[in-house]
């Protein structure tokens, strides 16, 4: 990971059984949603996933600085001494953003391969497909693709304050914005008022696009929206929401790490507003 201003693009190609990797290809391996990696944070060699066996799944997807990214998929197992599990929070910071591009597509793969190794219609034995990214069944003709599920963000702007939350699997302290997974039937828009009201007991008025991020927990679009408040007092969700409460701009709690869609929708409220300084 030394190379200067490194680039990541997605592309797809199974491999077959027994096939040789490109010398230069960079192995991402998972047991089950786990990447492996080696104590220093890099990748591990090839000598220390010998002892794995063949891969359940294996293929091409994508490349970083023309280095070809190959995923490597064992079923979930306790994770090797020698080894130490790579997650994409901790790795912030420390891997450059086109590794953690790269890191969020095969996060994402992995858990599909996992996912659709037997057909869900029929129950046989799913294969990847040789160049278009799908698991197909060869008995019923059943095709799956990568699911994606979209993820409405919002944060709540009322003057100089911001509305904030606290949910019981966050980290220590920290707080950020409502979210909640859109439903059958709705818009983004629509969740995001559903979400926010059920989760605080606020009401919203125009909503404004923001942004999205790919989320690789385990497969989640964040789309991002800034809110403008029109009634309401902030109550928490009994069992969703710890804490919920207005928040100055410049008296802010620990918020979500800076490469967040959470923390760049605060900071742009934040410079709009005056650049009022925020938590860390």
């Amino acid at each position: 990971m030394n190379e200067a201003a490194p680039s990541f693009e997605a592309d797809y190609a199974a491999l077959a059984p027994g096939e040789a990797l490109e010398a230069a290809a960079l192995v991402f391996p998972f047991l089950g949603r786990n990447l492996m990696l080696a104590p220093d944070a890099a990748l591990p060699s090839p000598d220390a996933l010998r002892d794995f066996g063949a891969p359940t799944r294996v293929f091409r997807f994508g490349a970083l600085s023309r280095r070809a990214c190959v995923l490597q998929v064992w079923p979930a197992a306790e994770t090797p001494k020698h080894l130490t599990v790579g997650d994409f929070r901790m790795l912030w910071g420390q891997w450059p953003p086109a590794w953690l591009a790269a890191l969020v597509r095969a996060r994402q793969l992995a858990s599909w391969a996992l996912d659709n190794r037997f057909c869900g219609a029929c129950g046989r034995a799913m294969n990847l497909h040789p160049t278009e990214i799908a698991c197909v069944c060869a008995a019923c003709g059943q095709k799956v693709y990568p699911r994606i599920s979209p993820v409405a963000i919002g944060l709540v702007v009322r003057g100089d304050e911001i509305l904030l939350a606290r949910s019981p699997h966050f980290a220590p302290g920290m707080y950020s914005a409502l979210a909640g997974f859109v439903e059958a039937g709705e818009s983004a828009e629509d969740c995001l008022r559903r979400e926010i009201r059920e989760e605080s007991g606020i009401e919203v008025g125009e909503l404004r696009y923001f942004g999205s991020q790919s989320w690789p927990y385990p497969h989640s679009l964040m789309l991002g929206f800034i809110a403008e408040y029109l009634a309401g007092e902030p109550v928490p969700q009994e069992s969703e929401i710890e804490d919920v409460g207005w928040y100055a701009l410049d008296r802010l709690p620990v918020l979500p790490h800076p490469g967040s869609l959470a923390r760049r929708m605060i900071e742009a409220v934040r410079a709009a507003r005056g650049g009022k300084t925020s938590s860390p």
